[in-house]
């Protein structure tokens, strides 16, 4: 059985702190090569600005600073006290990338740290981001797309998500998983479990349902497997539930239920991905979704001003009333 466990449960204080506001809007400097910015009353470093991220783009490194800076009140609440793995590509999408879970040492002292036992009894202290400091701190490393815990620091093993990847099977259409995340939130109203969705970014639609933290991960992820072989059951010609790859029928869309195993973690929300058009992750409503999205509808450049506009779609997430008690369905 998988062993984890914060240092709140093994008796001690959490290396993480809470969130500090910054005041007012972060500016990026432009046309120089490293810069200093102080905030949260932190000075973060910034390197190599001018590097290109998205070649066809001509996007930079400082542009995606900027853009997570831009785009942070929003997203620190989906962040914060949960353990970060990082992926990084420090040259830019085209190049090689790797992941990385314990925090880099030295590191400065505003950058938390939520220390996880795994099975090999190894303890690993991954980076929390808790502030607009230790997020631009984050995304300087070469962090294109942000890979937060569905569980907090508190309790590890405790998610307070469910949720499903609906992946395309090679070849299937986008309209396709369009209309699967319909089936999947209309099985899931049946139950009266609301839902949420956000494109992936990449190639398919993530739905979110905020649970009470009681069922451990195994639970969690148990149910997400019963639910989506049934929903495989039910639309045979739509949805399909096989995890081997090499099983998965031509034109369905896998219900992955395995992200919610322990020790995964799905793209957060807003969060940009390496892809050809800076693309993001980003909330829709179920409205949108009937009309019909594309994932190139939201990118770096244009969801900073939709936020503006609607605010944070996915800001129900973050509310305690609204959350569902799984144990009922277990």
């Amino acid at each position: 059985m998988i062993a984890a466990a914060t240092a709140k449960r093994q008796g001690s204080t959490p290396r993480y702190t809470r969130a500090k506001k910054s005041a007012g809007p972060i500016s990026i400097p432009d046309n120089v090569p490293d810069a200093e910015v102080t905030v949260d009353g932190a000075i973060v470093k910034l390197t190599n600005l001018q590097k290109i991220f998205w070649p066809k783009l001509a996007l930079t490194k400082r542009d995606l600073l900027q853009y997570y800076a831009d785009v942070s009140s929003w997203l620190l609440p989906h962040l914060r006290d949960r353990a970060m793995v990082m992926k990084r590509y420090p040259n830019g999408i085209n190049a090689p990338f790797f992941f990385m879970k314990r925090a880099p040492s030295p590191r400065p002292t505003f950058v938390p740290t939520c220390p996880i036992e795994h099975a090999s009894g190894n303890v690993i202290d991954f980076p929390v981001i808790q502030d607009v400091a230790s997020l631009l701190w984050l995304v300087n490393l070469g962090c294109i797309d942000l890979n937060p815990w569905y569980a907090r620091c508190d309790d590890v093993h405790r998610p307070d998500y469910l949720h499903f990847d609906l992946d395309p099977v090679e070849g299937t259409p986008f309209r396709r998983v369009l209309e699967t995340s319909l089936l999947v939130r209309d099985a899931l109203s049946a139950l009266h479990i609301t839902s949420y969705a956000k494109t992936t970014g990449s190639r398919g639609i993530h739905v979110y349902v905020p649970i009470v933290r009681g069922p451990d991960q195994k639970q969690v992820w148990a149910f997400a497997k019963r639910f989506s072989k049934e929903l495989a059951q039910r639309h045979p010609k739509v949805v399909t539930a096989e995890y081997r790859v090499a099983k998965r029928p031509k034109g369905r869309v896998l219900v992955d239920y395995n992200q919610n195993a322990w020790n995964r973690t799905l793209a957060s929300v807003y969060s940009v991905r390496p892809k050809p058009q800076a693309t993001v992750s980003a909330p829709v409503t179920w409205n949108e979704v009937e009309r019909g999205v594309e994932i190139e509808d939201f990118t770096m450049r244009n969801v900073p001003r939709r936020l503006k506009k609607i605010g944070d779609l996915w800001e129900p997430l973050l509310r305690e009333k609204s959350r569902v008690r799984l144990e009922a369905f277990l």
